[in-house]
């Protein structure tokens, strides 16, 4: 059990380090959004590369973030009947539903993503946009690693319910 317990404390603090930064995307996102307000309407003059980078902080902030989210059960649920089971219950429902539905979901996005992502870097794939960012395959890069980490974390939750 030392083992687990250990893993478990690694991926909480590898998740809890990652939510932490993440929060500061927050912040960035708010301050180029208004950036991008006041050049617009002020100036009447307008940026795609930061336009786009509003997007990439989005989807950062989202994609990197949904770990760190359920390791705090700031989660969406059904709440209908877990409000009213007991401890016990409520833990048997997290076991399954991480056992059933996370970690299936969190291999099959980490699978159907693998391609799809390989094939961006191959091409370092760019923007579209004229001025845009030149490096969409980062951005798609979150694919996987959204996978990964909530592989991660839903691991880490079905293992401290198992071992208390």
């Amino acid at each position: 059990m030392p083992l687990l317990h250990l893993t478990v404390r690694y991926i909480d603090s590898f998740t809890e380090v990652c939510g932490r930064l993440l929060t500061w995307l927050v912040l960035a996102m708010a301050l180029l959004t208004a950036a991008v307000v006041v050049l617009r309407y002020g100036f009447n003059t307008g940026s795609i590369m930061a336009q786009e980078t509003v997007t990439y902080l989005h989807g950062c902030l989202f994609m990197l973030g949904a770990a760190y989210t359920l390791k705090h059960d700031g989660h969406v649920r059904v709440d209908i009947f877990y409000r009213e089971l007991g401890p016990r219950g409520q833990a048997w429902v997290n076991c399954l539903g991480g056992v059933l539905f996370l970690l299936p979901l969190g291999m099959f996005i980490l699978l159907i993503s693998w391609d799809y992502v390989a094939a961006s870097w191959l091409i370092r794939e760019t923007s579209p946009e004229p001025g845009g960012i030149p490096a969409v395959f980062l951005l798609k890069t979150l694919l996987p690693l959204l996978a990964l980490n909530l592989l991660l974390q839903g691991w880490r939750k079905s293992c401290a319910i198992l071992s208390s």
